[in-house]
């Protein structure tokens, strides 16, 4: 069993994974020696493992294996010396860690925020496993991961757990309690894991440290206050996660290098971005092939479970061309339809069709994060511009793709809005008479927005125009997703309330696709 060791090529000074044998290379332009002696006995003022462990990106052989040391995760440095600490971890087959099957060392580097991203290969496929950190007398908590099956393994089933939007301030992250009871083979975070507004912006329940986010220590202690929420790295601890970011984790509704503000400084803006993109490297349990290079970061990315799912992550956000009308609501016409216009950006896009053109699964699910149903909110013309329709040329393009080539059984997951929705997607959403192509299930927020409600004002109105809604509701929760090789059934989990402790979870509305019936019915 191994951990291989990442070299990145940046001027900025970096230190990625460690071997299994307790070494780290240097990156190019690093000033000065990176391999330079760790501190032989680390003392710490605190517990170092505060932020807890989580792992992520499996494939049949191996996983990702993170933590982060911060006794202070709400100090810059996380409370730390910038020295090099030594890591020791290990993994095993049973979680009394009688049967060990690898382990090693790894840096914590001040470079890298302390933080450590063990990459284990080697291992068997479609297995659970135990691992565990060490830092000086330290002991982390015990994580829980598996493996994937192999490409061409048939599968009996896959539980996903897919969630975003959870706003520290406004409410509590109550819903991991239930998902953690769910027990998913694997979460996805589709975005807006931090926010960035300044301390008591849209306060109601906690209170974020400091002023808006702009700096590398900023994001650092941000994150270091969400993840220091014992829910969130408690579910991370359970199962791996495959992440994706949408526009929270840097500045609401950018677009590229566009703010949604003007007179924005240019030059501040990227170094901003940079920094943003390195802190989300460095909290989440990522690969080193997602290791930030300038003001870019390698997120989409697939994953094979067995021939019964090909799970595709993508990125709508960092390369898309400037929202039509500056993001606010628009008519479906005019720029929205100028074939210029891109979400994915080109490279994303000729990948994510590579990759449908080749996929033997069952199911073909795209994991992103803003709405690809064209829904009219506002009864009045307009769409949102932020989201799919507002670059509806090529949202069209895409679900004409997946029609004329036949993908099996194609499948939308999405986050971003902050409310539930089942949709039916069609190569236009406004003319009903045209065949269904592939259900989308939004998942509403975790707790961004405070305590929801059930059925929205105007539901009936929405639904009268939009036949393709199936289900809509502005709860909080997630969606529980269950896959077969004949069904596949989402569970929208609702919790009443998020404000106040003691939430209480349930199933709001349970939904079907049969495979080779892209229409959504009720279980």
């Amino acid at each position: 069993m191994s951990a291989s060791s990442p070299l990145d090529r940046r001027g900025l000074l970096r230190l990625g994974a460690a071997s299994s044998l307790g070494f780290a290379l240097s990156p190019i332009g690093a000033a000065g020696p990176l391999l330079a002696r760790a501190v032989a006995r680390p003392r710490f003022a605190a517990d170092p493992f505060a932020l807890g462990v989580a792992s992520g990106d499996p494939d049949p052989g191996g996983v990702v294996l993170w933590t982060r040391l911060a006794p202070r995760p709400l100090e810059p440095g996380g409370g730390l010396a910038p020295e090099r600490i030594d890591v020791s971890w290990e993994l095993a087959a049973d979680e009394g860690f009688s049967k060990v099957v690898a382990r090693g060392t790894a840096p914590a580097s001040p470079q890298l925020g302390h933080s450590v991203h063990v990459e284990v290969d080697g291992l068997a496929p479609d297995r659970w496993y135990w691992y565990r950190f060490r830092a000086g007398d330290a002991e982390s908590p015990i994580g829980r991961t598996r493996t994937l099956p192999a490409p061409d393994a048939e599968v009996d089933r896959l539980q996903l757990a897919v969630t975003s939007c959870q706003n520290f301030e406004q409410g509590l992250f109550t819903a991991y309690e239930q998902m953690m009871r769910d027990e998913p083979d694997l979460v996805l975070h589709l975005g807006d894991y931090i926010y960035e507004y300044r301390a008591g912006q849209n306060g109601k329940v906690r209170t974020h440290q400091g002023e808006e986010i702009r700096s590398l220590d900023d994001y650092r202690i941000r994150y270091g206050q969400y993840r220091s929420d014992p829910l969130l790295h408690g579910m991370h601890a359970r199962c791996p996660w495959m992440v994706t970011f949408d526009d929270h984790e840097f500045d609401n509704n950018y677009a590229d290098l566009v703010s949604e503000e003007s007179g924005i400084d240019p030059t501040s803006f990227r170094r901003r971005r940079e920094a943003a993109y390195q802190a989300y490297y460095e909290i989440m349990p990522l690969r080193t092939r997602s290791m930030p290079r300038g003001s870019r970061i390698q997120l989409y990315r697939g994953a094979s479970y067995g021939r019964l799912a090909e799970l595709l992550v993508l990125d709508t956000r960092q390369y898309r061309t400037d929202q039509p009308n500056g993001d606010r609501p628009g008519p479906i016409e005019g720029a929205a339809m100028d074939p210029a216009g891109t979400l994915l950006g080109a490279e994303q896009k000729r990948w994510l069709k590579r990759q449908l053109i080749g996929s033997g699964a069952r199911w073909n699910v795209l994991a992103q994060q803003v709405m690809m149903g064209m829904v009219d909110r506002r009864l009045n013309g307009t769409y949102s511009m932020d989201q799919w329709p507002g670059y509806a040329h090529e949202r069209m393009e895409l679900l004409s793709f997946l029609q004329d080539r036949r993908i099996p059984n194609p499948v939308v997951l999405t986050g971003d809005i902050h409310t539930n929705w089942a949709n039916e997607l069609r190569v236009d959403d406004r003319r009903a008479e045209d065949p269904v192509i592939a259900p989308e299930f939004v998942a509403t927020s975790l707790s961004s927005g405070g305590d929801g409600y059930d059925v929205p004002n105007r539901y009936d109105e929405l639904r009268a125009k939009h036949p393709g809604i199936k289900f809509h509701n502005g709860e909080r929760g997630y969606i529980r997703c269950t896959i077969t090789d004949a069904r596949w059934r989402s569970d929208f989990v609702s919790v009443d309330r998020v404000e106040t402790p003691g939430g209480k979870c349930f199933t709001r509305a349970s939904l079907v696709v049969e495979a080779g019936d892209p229409r959504i019915q009720k279980a």
